[in-house]
């Protein structure tokens, strides 16, 4: 049975975006769009934190991981929720583009659950990137308005980006944590001794 103590503070710091969530929508509910865009900032300034904590002080885990991947899942979810109740107009007007990786999106996590019974905590590169590119395009249009090319930009990293997750998603058998991307799963041992034990129980 896990306790307060079995979770260290990069952990913590994932709980932190997954309980802010449901807060941030409620300031978009209410309308408060200046509290909610500092306050997803702050979301946002915490997975950088989550990550780097965890790779210095080496307490990273498949647990804290998942944790990760599901509060940059509900961060994201808010943040649309967000755009939708605050930027409407600019939403119905990009509704087409903005379904493109969304779409692809469910289908990666559809795939997923079917195979592992979960979400996938990859955290490839090119997600890292996606991340950073989705988080500075929104909070730009909350603060300033919008760019339009970073906006296609963005459509295009997170679109690259969720194929390379379903690509992974084929190449390993059983779940894992921390890919860095397709070139490296390839050479990845832990994939590579996952299918030689599985030849060799062929045989």
């Amino acid at each position: 049975m896990l306790t307060f103590k079995n979770y260290n503070i990069a952990d913590w710091f994932s709980f932190y975006r997954i309980f802010s969530a449901p807060f941030l929508i409620i300031l978009a509910g209410i309308g408060e769009r200046e509290l909610f865009t500092w306050f997803l900032l702050l979301s946002y300034c915490t997975d950088v934190i989550d990550g780097q904590l965890a790779r210095k002080l080496k307490i990273t885990s498949p647990r804290g991981s998942q944790l990760d991947s599901i509060g940059d899942q509900l961060t994201l979810l808010a943040g649309f929720i967000g755009l939708i109740l605050f930027e409407y107009d600019f939403i119905k007007e990009h509704y087409i583009w903005i379904l493109i990786p969304f779409i692809l999106y469910f289908v990666q996590m559809l795939i997923a659950f079917k195979k592992y019974g979960k979400a996938t905590a990859f955290h490839t590169y090119l997600a890292k990137f996606s991340a950073v590119i989705q988080a500075v395009f929104i909070l730009w249009l909350l603060f300033f308005g919008p760019i339009y090319w970073l906006f296609y930009f963005m459509i295009f990293i997170g679109t690259l980006e969720t194929i390379e997750e379903i690509l992974l998603i084929y190449l390993y058998p059983e779940w894992v944590a921390g890919v860095k991307g397709y070139i490296w799963a390839l050479r990845d041992k832990r994939r590579l001794k996952k299918e030689s034990i599985t030849k060799a129980s062929g045989q």
